[in-house]
C-alpha cells in the first residue's frame, strides 16, 4: 500500500561516498503520502516520465518479502558507479509495495527538479523522490534473477532522471 506507515528509503545528500543513508518514508494522515510543499522557482510536484512496463497476464506472481525486495534495491543503488553517487544531490530512494491507482503498471518514479534543471532558485527544498514499486515488478518477474534485473534497470532509469537524461535516451541505451 503506498505511503504505507513504516516505509523505508535510501537517501543521498551532498554525496561524499558516505553510502546509502536509511530514512523513513513521510506519510501524510491517513496513510497517504505527505505531500511536497509549493516551492518559489519551478514545479516539482508534477512525476517526471514513470517507468512503466507492459505486464504478463501469467496468472503467477513471484514472492518476495519487503525485506529481500529492499536489499535488492539497496544493492543496485551500490553498483551505481561512484563517480555518479558523488554527483547525485537532493535525492531520496523509496521502497513502496504498489504505485498509485493511476499508474498499475509503474515500475518505477522520479519525481523532482533534475541536476540540469537547478538554477540559482534551487535551495530549501525537499529532497527529489524515486520510488520503486515491488509489487508491479514481482508480477512482471518470473525468477528471482528476473527481479534483480528490473530492479537495476528501474533503479538507473529513475536515476538517470534525476541527471536530467529523457525517456527517449534511456531507451536508446536499452534502459526503457
Amino acid at each position: 500500500m503506498p505511503g504505507r506507515a513504516g516505509a523505508y528509503a535510501w537517501a543521498a545528500r551532498g554525496w561524499a561516498g558516505a553510502g546509502w543513508r536509511l530514512c523513513r518514508a513521510a506519510v501524510a494522515p491517513g496513510g497517504g503520502r505527505a505531500g511536497r510543499p509549493e516551492t518559489s522557482g519551478a514545479d516539482t510536484s508534477a512525476p517526471t516520465a514513470p517507468f512503466r512496463a507492459r505486464l504478463p497476464d501469467n496468472g503467477l506472481v513471484l514472492e518476495m518479502t519487503r525485506e529481500e525486495f529492499e536489499e535488492l534495491v539497496a544493492e543496485a543503488l551500490d553498483r551505481i558507479p561512484p563517480e555518479l553517487t558523488r554527483l547525485m544531490d537532493n535525492v531520496a530512494v523509496f521502497v513502496e509495495d504498489e504505485p498509485p491507482t493511476d499508474g498499475p503498471e509503474l515500475l518505477g518514479l522520479y519525481e523532482g527538479t533534475p541536476l540540469t534543471d537547478r538554477g540559482e532558485w534551487y535551495a530549501g527544498v525537499l529532497p527529489d523522490r524515486i520510488t520503486v514499486y515491488r509489487g508491479p515488478t514481482l508480477r512482471l518477474s518470473e525468477t528471482r534473477e528476473d527481479v534483480v534485473q528490473e530492479t537495476e534497470v528501474t533503479v538507473v532509469h529513475e536515476i538517470a532522471h534525476h541527471f536530467g537524461i529523457d525517456d527517449a535516451r534511456l531507451h536508446a541505451l536499452g534502459y526503457g
